[in-house]
Parts: C-alpha cells; sequence; structure tokens
C-alpha cells in the first residue's frame, strides 16, 4: 500500500493525500467546489471546535444530515479530534435517532433541521428532552446554503490552540482505534451499533478501490447514503483518499442523476439496482450523454443478469462489479474482478479480498465442500471491534473467532462466493425450504417484470407460501398470470409463488433494501381486502 492507505488512521490518511492531490478539485457539492486541501482546513476547523467545546478522545459525536460537502467535513473533524463518528440514518424519526444518540451516549449533534421537510430539532427535544447531544447542537447547513449561522459559529469556537491539538490528536490516533460506531437497520430487532476501527476501514476499501482502479481525476456520483459504508466508505473516503472528485447527491432521483452524470463527466457510479433500473428504463435517457462512465457497482446479493448486460451494452459502462460485505465485517468480504462474465456478476459476489477467509457451515456448524449451501460465516483483519454496549450480542456473533454473518450462500473452488438468501428470509412451505432470492432472479428474468420481490407467508395448509410483489413493465392486465405461467415453467412447484401481487413501486430503505416486512403487512392487506 503507498503511504496515504498505510497511514495509520483515516485523518492521517487525508493529510497524507492533501501532499499528493493539494489543489485539485476534491469535492463539488452545487455551487461549492473544495480542494484536497480545502478539506484538510475544514477537517482541522471542525476538529479545532470540537476541541474548543470540551470533546475528548472516545467521546461518540453523531451527525444527521443528507450528503453534502459539510457532511464529510464534520465527520471528518469528528474523526480528527479522536471522538466516535455516529452517523444517524436520514430516514429515522425522531424517537429512532434518539435511541442511537442515547444508546452511545453522543456528546454532541450536527443536524440539518428542516431536511425532507422534517422538525428533527423539536421533534427529538419532545421525544428525549434530556439528552446529552441536544445540550448543545450543531447546525449543518441545508444543501443550498454556502454556510449558515449556526454553523459559522461553530467554527468560530476554535483557534491556532485548538488547531494545533488537533493535529496532535490525529497523531495518538492509531489502527486499532474505534473510528465509528454504525447502526445495522434493525430488521431482525433493535438496530445495533457496530465498532469499526481506522486501520481496517483503510485495509478494506484499499483492496475495493484498487479492484476498480479508482485514481486521480475520476469522478464520483455518490448519492448512495453517507450513513451507510456504502455511501461513506466505498463512497467518499475512497475517493478523498483516491485522489477522485465526490460529487454528493443528497437526493437520489433518476434524471437528476443522468443530469450531473452528463454535466459533470462522472466516471464511477456506485449503487443498488432499485437505483440503476428507473435511469435504464426511463424514456429521457437518450436526452443524456452517460458515455464517461467507465466503473460501476451495484451492491445487492442478487442482481440479475439483464441489468449488468443493459448497463454494460446500453449505457456502454466498460466495468460493472458486484461486491459483498457486511458491517459487522467493516462492509467488505468479496468484490467481483474486471473480466469477469455477466453471468459471474450476476449470479456472485465475487472473489473474497486478501486477509479474510470464508466458509460454509451447515445448521451443527460442520464446514461443507466447496459448492455446498450453508451459512457463511467469515474471519479476517476486517471484524468488528463489538456492538457498543452489547458485549452478549456481539459474543452470540461469533463461533470460535469465525463472524456469523447470518447469510445463506457457497464458496467455490475459486473462492467466489454466491448469496442464496439471507438465514432468516428462508420459509418452509410443505417441508421444502425457499430461497425467496433465488425465485426473484428467475422471476426477474421474464419481460412482464420491472422489480420484484419474494416474501413468504403463512398458509393453513402449507405453513408458508410464496408471495411475489412485481413492478410491471407495462399497464396491461394480465401480467399476474403471465408472471405465474412464467414461473410454473422454470421453477419447482413449490417454490412458484401462491400469490402476484402488482405494485407501484417496492418498498426500500434508504440503502435501496427492499423492506420485507412492510412487503408481509401489505400482502395482508391485500387478502383482506380481496377477501
Amino acid at each position: 500500500m503507498d503511504r496515504i492507505w498505510s497511514a495509520p488512521s483515516i485523518p492521517a490518511a487525508v493529510l497524507a493525500g492533501v501532499e499528493q492531490f493539494s489543489e485539485r478539485p476534491a469535492i463539488v457539492d452545487g455551487a461549492r467546489t473544495l480542494t484536497f486541501a480545502d478539506v484538510r482546513e475544514e477537517m482541522l476547523s471542525v476538529a479545532a471546535s470540537l476541541i474548543a467545546s470540551g470533546v475528548k478522545r472516545g467521546d461518540r459525536v453523531a451527525v444527521w444530515a443528507p450528503n453534502s460537502a459539510v457532511w464529510i467535513s464534520a465527520a471528518l473533524g469528528v474523526l480528527a479530534s479522536g471522538a466516535w463518528l455516529v452517523p444517524i440514518n436520514t430516514r429515522f424519526k425522531a424517537a429512532e435517532a434518539a435511541y442511537v444518540l442515547e444508546t452511545v451516549d453522543a456528546s454532541y449533534l450536527f443536524v440539518a433541521d428542516g431536511f425532507l421537510g422534517g422538525h428533527q430539532l423539536d421533534e427529538l427535544r419532545l421525544q428525549s428532552p434530556d439528552l446529552r447531544a441536544l445540550k448543545d447542537p450543531i447546525l449543518v447547513p441545508a444543501a443550498d446554503e454556502v454556510d449558515g449561522a449556526g454553523w459559522r459559529a461553530f467554527l468560530a469556537r476554535g483557534d491556532t490552540t485548538a488547531r494545533e491539538r488537533a493535529r496532535g490528536r490525529i497523531a495518538e490516533t492509531g489502527p486499532d482505534d474505534v473510528s465509528d460506531v454504525i447502526f445495522t437497520s434493525g430488521t431482525t430487532g433493535m438496530p445495533k451499533g457496530v465498532m469499526l476501527r481506522h486501520g481496517a476501514s483503510l485495509r478494506a476499501f484499499h483492496a475495493y478501490g484498487s479492484v476498480l482502479g479508482l485514481r486521480e481525476g475520476d469522478r464520483s456520483l455518490i448519492a448512495l447514503p453517507f450513513f451507510h459504508c456504502f455511501g461513506y466508505k466505498a463512497g467518499w473516503m475512497l475517493d478523498l483518499l483516491s485522489g477522485a472528485t465526490t460529487y454528493p447527491l443528497a437526493v437520489y432521483d433518476g434524471v437528476r442523476a443522468m443530469e450531473a452524470i452528463d454535466r459533470h463527466r462522472i466516471t464511477y457510479l456506485p449503487g443498488s439496482p432499485t437505483m440503476f433500473w428507473p435511469m435504464l428504463d426511463d424514456p429521457r435517457r437518450t436526452e443524456f450523454d452517460l458515455s464517461s462512465l467507465r466503473c460501476s457497482v451495484v451492491g445487492a446479493a442478487f442482481v440479475p443478469v439483464e441489468l449488468v448486460r443493459r448497463l454494460q451494452v446500453e449505457v456502454g459502462i466498460d466495468m460493472v462489479l458486484t461486491a459483498y460485505g457486511l458491517t459487522e465485517n467493516h462492509a467488505m468480504v468479496s468484490i467481483c474482478r474486471p473480466g469477469d462474465s455477466p453471468e459471474t456478476i450476476s449470479t456472485t459476489v465475487g472473489q473474497v479480498i486478501d486477509g479474510v477467509e470464508v466458509k460454509v457451515v451447515d445448521d451443527d456448524g460442520r464446514e461443507l465442500p466447496p459448492r455446498s449451501e450453508g451459512e457463511l460465516l467469515v474471519r479476517g483483519f476486517a471484524h468488528m471491534s463489538g456492538y457498543f454496549g452489547d458485549p452478549a450480542a456481539t459474543a452470540a456473533s461469533f463461533t470460535d473467532g469465525w463472524l456469523r454473518t447470518g447469510d445463506i450462500g457457497s464458496l467455490d473452488e475459486s473462492n467466489y462466493v454466491r448469496i442464496t438468501d439471507r438465514k432468516k428470509d428462508i420459509y418452509i412451505t410443505g417441508g421444502f425450504n425457499v430461497a425467496p432470492a433465488e425465485v426473484e432472479n428467475v422471476l426477474a428474468a421474464c419481460d412482464r417484470v420491472g422489480q420484484v420481490a419474494v416474501v413468504g407467508v403463512p398458509d393453513d395448509r402449507l405453513g408458508e407460501v410464496g408471495a411475489a410483489f412485481v413492478t410491471p413493465v407495462n399497464e396491461r392486465t394480465d401480467t399476474e398470470r403471465q408472471v405465474l405461467e412464467f414461473a410454473r415453467t422454470r421453477l419447482a412447484n413449490f417454490k412458484v409463488p401462491r400469490y402476484v401481487w402488482i405494485v407501484d413501486a417496492l418498498p426500500v430503505n434508504a440503502t435501496g433494501k427492499v423492506l420485507k416486512d412492510e412487503l408481509r403487512t401489505r400482502h395482508r392487506s391485500l387478502r383482506q381486502a380481496k377477501d
């Protein structure tokens, strides 16, 4: 690794990067452009103001705001102060945000009050008025502001002495120190705060960036939310340490994304399938020049081969890859390689990176041979430091030093990983296990289907059956029948969904993950209405 990626901490890597990239543009956010040197100065200014405000090493400082240049400055300043960064999901309601702030006992909160039409501070104060983070919240400027009165007042707290202390804290921070507490989505219970480290973050995303070949002069459109590792560590952090320019997008919209690609000659676009399909199917796509795109990473366990081919052929992206990670493993386990076929990119999540091991076990914990299906376990440098304040949950996540992923899949002789499903999503129909993702992958090839998600729902006779939610590609009224006929010719009877529901859109969270609990609730409502 070069001296940037081998730095002992993320802020130290930023300082090393400035020496190399200096006056090149690092972030372009609307009318505002920050050079790499500007990023360094903002990082030190934020850190100095936090230190002057009493923030100590190991304090937790939260950021609750949409993607912006200021989000990056705030995050880097937190890390440079020696505190632990706690990003908060922008979709969270006040009660959910309060849970995060209370769990980590956050000392400060950066907040963009009023984003997405909300009243975040008022709602937080009503919900949990005694939160320590609410005693002196730091207001982040709105997306259409260059700065704001609250932000200027905060930055004015720092002085020369505090800046020197910030540099000292950067020098004191090592690779094994905690950098972030990133909360899980909470799909299997209350969200848990995953403690990640500086050194493992740098090592994991150096491996990721090396495959992509991201380099000085690349331009990245990051619409993935910064509160998630895909938008943060595989997004702006990767850009900043590779010499690429980040273009943050606060709220994703297919047309806005295409406009940005055209205007700024974007070369790298990471995203989820739910971001790419609307772009591909938009009739206005031909109005935009997307030819600058050379690389895209599609983050999902299953990516239809048709999506890969369309991005390559219709958009002209040379390198379309998939990758796999979980927050508990610094969001990095495997990634496809340049030259992999569309089928490999679609049906696997790539080859395990150096320094990480994967094995597949059965329900009794016995290791299975290559290409056998079971639960994926992961071991190596990228394990989390644990769940914040929850040693019992931390211990339950490991077996003899191996991290239990909860994902069902297989590993081939070349160390390529295939994900079948989440262990919790498997449903049993008439005694047979059914993996929803397998059914989704088959149905996605139907020319009547835009997007599809399958869930197991209760059935009096069979225990559970499949319900498929489909967004159609046209207005024809026989789509349900056509989808079922398509499934019957390609799937065993017990895998064919009992129900097909046509919907305008699939419910997703801010990272593009389909909310399957919401689909199960919707199924109950649709069944009641039909009966």
